[in-house]
């Protein structure tokens, strides 16, 4: 079982819905998955009331009960676990970062959203998690994007795609499904897949990584 952390100290930057359409693209991709959610606005809860598609599984848990479920769920069936977090420094964040495998940190490219991912990326370094940018909720063309993609890139890994911000996202949201489910041959539901194969490939290199040195190390 892996664990993906959704993480930024910022509200509004779309971290929410990203998780819930990575969540189900990932089912679409043949994993089991469920959600902890530690964010009391509480978007994911209220997505699951208005789901009728079987999956992901949903739960709201708190900062102290995190350690206790991951045990739990590390003697599960699960592939993966994502974790949506606050968008404030808290308690629960560093927990759930803590928790990670690997942090997705959704970021607009606006001047307030580079500014504002700062605090979380210090307590990504200072915990040694492994983490990628995802330029969220952007213009379909702009020279913002250039500048935030060449910013970050600088900063830590960018994989090679962006999440527009198209009406599907938030449509599909309110019928409870993914982006995938609700237009499954549209551009957002395009761009959602290419960012979980992304996550995917990178969480196998992982894996893969970590074998060699157990190998290398027995040899």
């Amino acid at each position: 079982m892996k664990a993906i952390t959704f993480v930024t100290q910022k509200g509004g930057s779309g971290k929410s819905t990203l998780c819930i359409s990575l969540a189900v693209a990932a089912r679409e991709a043949g994993h089991t998955v469920c959600i902890l959610e530690m964010d009391r606005q509480a978007t994911i809860s209220d997505w699951l009331d208005h789901r009728t598609e079987e999956g992901p599984e949903v739960a709201q848990i708190d900062a102290t009960q995190l350690e206790a479920v991951m045990e739990r769920l590390r003697e599960s069936a699960y592939d993966y676990v994502f974790i949506d977090t606050p968008g404030v420094d808290s308690a629960g964040t560093l927990a759930a970062i803590r928790a990670a495998d690997l942090c997705i940190i959704p970021c607009r490219p606006t001047p307030a959203d580079l500014r504002a991912f700062k605090p979380t990326l210090a307590a990504i370094y200072r915990l040694e998690k492994k983490f990628a940018f995802v330029l969220n909720q952007t213009p379909p063309r702009s020279y913002r994007i250039r500048d935030a993609a060449d910013g970050l890139a600088v900063l830590g890994i960018l994989p090679d795609v962006n999440i527009v911000a198209r009406t599907d996202h938030q449509d599909a949201i309110g019928l409870g499904q993914g982006v995938t489910e609700f237009n499954p041959k549209g551009q957002a539901a395009g761009e959602v897949r290419r960012l979980w194969s992304w996550i995917e490939r990178r969480m196998q290199a992982g894996r893969t990584a970590r074998r060699t040195v157990k190998h290398a190390e027995a040899a």
